[in-house]
């Protein structure tokens, strides 16, 4: 077995994959536009396990961005990475995709408060403050679904962000500047997330060990939106196909 992993995250219109040794990356390569996953997911992986010149089974593990994000995207990712995973018997780790997104910024700034923001629509953002130390990383605000302003008041004076990332810091801009008083970056001029995946897989506070790949799932943030239609129609929870009637 060998000690590459394998970094998988489609939380965004970015779908990206990316293969190395952590915290290292030999190969990434990635793709722009939410309805271009399904059908080029494999691809992806199939492209950068060949320019890493490593086959599945050579890998130790797989990494998958663990979200919250795009509902329709991390299904896809998330079903690439199990499936993967079960078929070559390699372990799966998930690290969250805001805080792959965070971190790419960080590095030049160094151990400072570095929040990301990632659209969720209906006025609101999926959101999360991070603070990224050598070997460890600290979540200050856990990824939530709120308002800009909203998350602003949850965060302590103490994790006040120095810079803000994300396609919901871009839509909510004026938020972003009262609250960090820096621009927004967007997600088009970072890394892609796979890459950075690579660098946090084995750092302290990123990752969660997935034990059950099959029965895993990632974090959506809430419910997807034909979900949350049929419950606000039927006025109750949807069925669970999964559990037993009664």
């Amino acid at each position: 077995m060998g000690t590459r992993w394998l970094a998988i995250d489609t939380a965004t219109d970015i779908a990206s994959v990316a293969v190395g040794e952590p915290p290292g990356t030999d190969a990434g390569v990635f793709v722009q536009g939410p309805r271009r996953h399904a059908a080029e997911i494999i691809v992806l992986i199939d492209h950068a396990l060949e320019q890493a010149g490593v086959r599945l089974t050579d890998l130790e593990g797989i990494v998958v961005g663990d979200g919250p994000g795009s509902f329709t995207g991390l299904r896809i990712g998330w079903a690439a990475a199990k499936g993967l995973a079960q078929q070559a018997g390699l372990s799966l780790a998930a690290v969250p995709s805001l805080m792959a997104a965070a971190a790419t910024v960080a590095r030049q700034l160094g151990p400072v408060p570095v929040a990301a923001c990632y659209d969720a629509l209906r006025g609101q953002v999926y959101g999360a403050v991070y603070v990224f130390r050598p070997d460890a990383v600290e979540t200050r605000v856990a990824p939530t679904v709120t308002t800009v302003p909203e998350l602003a008041c949850l965060t302590p004076p103490s994790a006040r962000p120095r810079v803000v990332v994300g396609d919901g810091a871009m839509r909510y801009r004026d938020d972003v500047l009262e609250w960090s008083g820096a621009e927004p970056i967007p997600l088009e001029s970072l890394t892609p997330n796979a890459t950075t995946l690579l660098s946090l897989v084995a750092r302290a506070g990123a990752t969660r060990q997935l034990d059950d790949p099959l029965g895993a799932e990632p974090i959506y943030g809430r419910p997807a939106e034909a979900q949350a239609k049929w419950e606000a129609r039927h006025g109750r929870p949807l069925p669970d196909p999964s559990r037993p009637a009664g």
